[in-house]
This record gives structure tokens, C-alpha cells and sequence, in this order.
């Protein structure tokens, strides 16, 4: 499994260890992601997800899931949350509607 950000696309970064004596060695850095399950009001259903802590501020800063989905572009997103960014404005444009 992937160390990256299903919301953010945040992951690794590399970067040196740096000693007393200045020697630099190669290191990653990795986001601190969480396993969590994100409620989306149009669909009334809950969303497992691995998202950074970051990125889960955001999502409660942009006043939940489907809201942060729709603001966000589509480069940013894996695949499962652009599928569930279309099946949100699929259910967003049928209940005017209805």
C-alpha cells in the first residue's frame, strides 16, 4: 500500500540525516496518514479512506467531505475519490430535481 493521501496527494519526501560532524545520509520523510472514515451527507453513507492529518483539516475547514471533493481538482485525488467526487454531483444534480 502506497504512502500517499487519497484527499491531498501528499506523500513521501526524501531528504539528508545530518550529523554533529555535518555527514548527510539519505532519509524519507512520510505524511502522517490515518485510516478514517468520512460521512458524505448525499450519499448518507460513510467512507473509508487514508488520509493525512492535513488533509483531514481540510475537510473539516471546508465544512465536510462532499464539499472539500467538489472544491478540489480532479489531478490532486486517487482514483476511488474521483469516482466518488462524480457518484456526489451525480446525486447533487438529481435532488434539485426531484
Amino acid at each position: 500500500m502506497s504512502r500517499i493521501c487519497e484527499l491531498t496527494g501528499k506523500g513521501r519526501q526524501v531528504g539528508n540525516n545530518v550529523s554533529h560532524a555535518n555527514n548527510k545520509t539519505k532519509r524519507t520523510f512520510l505524511p502522517n496518514l490515518q485510516n478514517v472514515t468520512l460521512i458524505s451527507d448525499a450519499l448518507g453513507t460513510g467512507v473509508r479512506l487514508r488520509v493525512s492529518t492535513h488533509g483531514l483539516r481540510s475537510v473539516e475547514h471546508n465544512g465536510g467531505l462532499d464539499n472539500w471533493l467538489v472544491k478540489t481538482g480532479d489531478d490532486k485525488l486517487s482514483l476511488r475519490c474521483r469516482r466518488l467526487k462524480r457518484d456526489i454531483a451525480k446525486k447533487l444534480a438529481a435532488a434539485p430535481a426531484a
